[in-house]
Formats: C-alpha cells, sequence, structure tokens
C-alpha cells in the first residue's frame, strides 16, 4: 500500500502524522510512505530523518494525495484539499464531523473511507485514539486557563494557587472524562479550589477516591453548574459524546453571573462547543471576550505541544495504520471492531449514526455494506 504524509496547513498546527519509527515499520513490511516536504519540522522531526529511515519526500501535496491508497493526517482535510481526494481512498485523520457539514458533504462526494481517530472506540467505551490529545489538551487548559487570568491579558488577576493569607482561585470543570480528570490533576497539583460536575455519579466516586478528597464533586445538572460558575475564576469545558455535537451547559445569560475577567476553556469546540458563546479560535488569536468572560477555544489546543502530541498521537495510531495497511480497509474493520466504529463515511454513505443525526443525514450501518 501507499501511505500518504500531506503537511498540516490548519492554521497553527504544528503536529505531523507519522513519526520516522513508523515509516521504518511501514517500509519493512513493504509499504511505500510518501510525505510532504517539511511536514514534521513544526514537531522537530526533518526531511532527512524521514528519508533514513525510507520516506519518500515530495514537494507537492497534491501528487501525494493523487498517488497515496491511504492518507494519514492529524487534522481534517480543509477546502483546498477537498478535490485531492479521490474515490475509494482512505482518509484515517480526526474529522469532528458532526458540527461540519461542508466537510461531511465533501467527503460524501468524492466517496473517500473516512476513518476517525476520535470514534475509534474499544468495547468498554474508551477512544484509544483520542484520550492521548484529550490529557494533553486536559492538563494545557490549566495553563492557559492561569495565563489569562493575569491582569495583563484582561483576567481578574488570579494566581490559582493563591499564597500564604490569600485564598487561591476556584476552578469549575465540566465533565469527568480524560480531558477534565486531568485538569483536575493540573488544577489541584496547582494549589486551586477544584470543582468537578459529571452526569455519571460512579465516575465521581472513583475521581473522589483517586483525589482524596481534595476537590469537590458535583451531579451535574443546571441548578449545580449555574451555583459553581457564579464563583469560578477559570471554568474548563471537557464533555464529550462521542461523535456527536457536545452539549451547551452553559448559556450566555449565565454569562452576566460570572465575575467579570473570569476566564473559560472550551476544550469540546470540536465538536462544537459546550458553552452557547463558543466559537473556534487559533494559537494565533487565542481569545475573545464576551459578557466580560474571556473565552478560550482554540480547536486544535495540543498543536502547540507539536512534538510531545506528535508523539503521543502516533504512538497510539500507528498500530491502526499498519493494519490497514497491511490487511486492506475492508478486512480490517471486520477483524477489529474498534477500528469499525471508526468508519464515519464509506464510498457516499455516512455510517456512523451520531454524525447522520446531528447533521440530519441518511444513516447507513457500515456492516450492511460489508
Amino acid at each position: 500500500m501507499i501511505i500518504g504524509i500531506p503537511k498540516e496547513i490548519k492554521e497553527d498546527e504544528y503536529r505531523v502524522g507519522i513519526v520516522p519509527a513508523g515509516v521504518r515499520e511501514l517500509v519493512s513490511h513493504r509499504h511505500k510512505v510518501f510525505i510532504e516536504k517539511n511536514a514534521g519540522i513544526g514537531s522537530g522531526v526533518s526531511d532527512e530523518e524521514y528519508k533514513r529511515e525510507g520516506a519518500i519526500v515530495i514537494d507537492n501535496p497534491e501528487e501525494i494525495y493523487s498517488q497515496s491508497d491511504m492518507i494519514m493526517k492529524v487534522k481534517e482535510p480543509l477546502p483546498s484539499e477537498y478535490s485531492f481526494l479521490k474515490k475509494g481512498q482512505i482518509l484515517y485523520a480526526f474529522l469532528h464531523l458532526a458540527p461540519a457539514k461542508k466537510l461531511t458533504e465533501a467527503l460524501l462526494e468524492r466517496e473517500v473511507i473516512a476513518i476517525a481517530y476520535e470514534t475509534v472506540e474499544l468495547n468498554d467505551g474508551s477512544l484509544p485514539l483520542l484520550i492521548p490529545m484529550s490529557e494533553v489538551a486536559g492538563r494545557m487548559s490549566v495553563h492557559e486557563g492561569a495565563k489569562y487570568l493575569e491582569r495583563e491579558k484582561g483576567g481578574r488577576g488570579i494566581l490559582l494557587g493563591g499564597v500564604p493569607g490569600v485564598n487561591p482561585g476556584n476552578v469549575v470543570i465540566l465533565g469527568g472524562g480524560v480531558v477534565g480528570s486531568n485538569a483536575a490533576r493540573m488544577a489541584v497539583g496547582a494549589g486551586a479550589n477544584v470543582t468537578l460536575l459529571d452526569t455519571n455519579l460512579a465516575k465521581l466516586r472513583f475521581l473522589d477516591d483517586i483525589f482524596k478528597g481534595r476537590m469537590t464533586t458535583l451531579s451535574s445538572n443546571n441548578h449545580n453548574i449555574v451555583a459553581s460558575i457564579e464563583k469560578a475564576d477559570l471554568v474548563i469545558g471537557g464533555v464529550l459524546i462521542i461523535g456527536a455535537k457536545a452539549p451547551k451547559l452553559i448559556t450566555k445569560a449565565m454569562l452576566s453571573n460570572m465575575q467579570k475577567g473570569a476566564v473559560i476553556i472550551d476544550v469540546c469546540i470540536d465538536q462544537g462547543g459546550t458553552m452557547e458563546t463558543s466559537r473556534p479560535t487559533t494559537h494565533s488569536n487565542p481569545t475573545f471576550v464576551e459578557e466580560g468572560i474571556i473565552h478560550y477555544c482554540v480547536a486544535n489546543m495540543p498543536g502547540a505541544l507539536s512534538r510531545t502530541s506528535t508523539f503521543a498521537l502516533t504512538n497510539a495510531t500507528f498500530p491502526y495504520a499498519l493494519q490497514l495497511a497491511n490487511n486492506g480497509v475492508i478486512k480490517s474493520i471486520q477483524m477489529n471492531s474498534a477500528l469499525r466504529k471508526g468508519v464515519n463515511i464509506f464510498k457516499g454513505q455516512v455510517t456512523y449514526s451520531s454524525v447522520s443525526r446531528a447533521l440530519n443525514l441518511p444513516h447507513t450501518p457500515i456492516q450492511s455494506m460489508l
């Protein structure tokens, strides 16, 4: 199989879809790897490193798409790349299709086989390809929140950990999954007062146990959310419904009761955001203010920590890529139920039910197409 690795063109995206070790493994299995010139520079990986492991470096991204059986990316294709995609080609990347109708329509029109990292799901319900980036984003959310709480950035001038004789900052985390638990770890470690809300009581018991009572856990409902965010200096949105749009838990009206200069970090923005007022931002222009509240809604947060993120991501994505290359897409998704759940679009049909519901498009179960 020919595997193509184009350079990421999303604004401020510095990750890359493969590392040199992955190239070596694919080449050792007699596959070809085409990688775009300077694709790895943002993650500290040179073209020479890829060449040493057997990759063929190509200047023209269109040539990579035209020759490749499978495209491995980090982020979704942008409109300038849509025409490069070809019928029957495997697209293996983060896609986040539920809030992205134009992208979905383009993938349907091109009749690709689109496998989304974020919906590859194990039998226990875990998301092995999303977890490493959620870990990065969760930990990073506290760093970014602390930065924008600085007065010079427009924030309340709060040090999350406080100092002797002065209260620490209040951090509210919506969602106790991978993002939320990693954000809690960083916020508790910084010495903040932390409140975490989730609808899953078993998860709250587990988190209460591992944090030894060092943070408050609350059942997530409208009353508790409103009461918690009124006192918050930093609110982190980390709610995930697999493959679907994020629920809007904080409305614009709720912001008026928050403290001016408080910060919201909406980690869910890739799936539409969990704040009614959220809209995607970039690392170059990461924040905006609504109702006196600073919103940070960068849609590719881990891209800023590109080397760590690239290696963490490819540790998880590569074994599935190797399986696809070795066995072909049909056999791979028949054999591997986790990979099968990752198929969002298959040759002109939406095969992931949450995407179909979100975009009001017909749903065709993948099993019926095999």
